[in-house]
């Protein structure tokens, strides 16, 4: 069964450099193993998700022209989450009137990157 996903959860993408960790907004929010649990609108750049270290994806416009730069050389370039839509597919079970954020959920990036939980940060199983 999955997981749900709380405040501080661990994120990766999979064109980042390092892991980063789920923001949750605790208001009106239940909470889950002490932490505010997370739901699928819960995609906010910057907001909720913070950056990855450096971006090493040829569809990031700063990763682009920085390995134009180096001659072809790929170029990573600082980490901007660039997220628009929610986390997919979303659990069964509502959080603050959302499906939840599961440890299955996926988030992508304009950037082509693949965002997965890592961690969800509880152990609380969901349906």
């Amino acid at each position: 069964m999955p997981i749900q996903v709380v405040n501080n959860a661990m994120l990766m993408c999979s064109f980042g450099t390092s892991p980063s960790n789920l923001v949750v907004v605790p208001v009106g929010r239940p909470v889950c193993n002490s932490q505010p649990a997370a739901n699928i609108q819960d995609f906010a750049p910057m907001v909720n998700i913070t950056p990855f270290g450096m971006c090493s994806s040829i569809a990031n416009p700063q990763v682009a022209a920085a390995t134009s730069a180096a001659m072809g050389v790929l170029t990573p370039q600082p980490c901007i989450p660039a997220t628009s839509a929610p986390w997919v597919p979303g659990g069964v079970t509502m959080v603050a009137q959302q499906p939840t954020l599961d440890s299955t959920c996926t988030c992508n990036c304009m950037w082509a990157g693949m965002i997965t939980i890592s961690d969800p940060g509880s152990t609380t199983q969901v349906p």
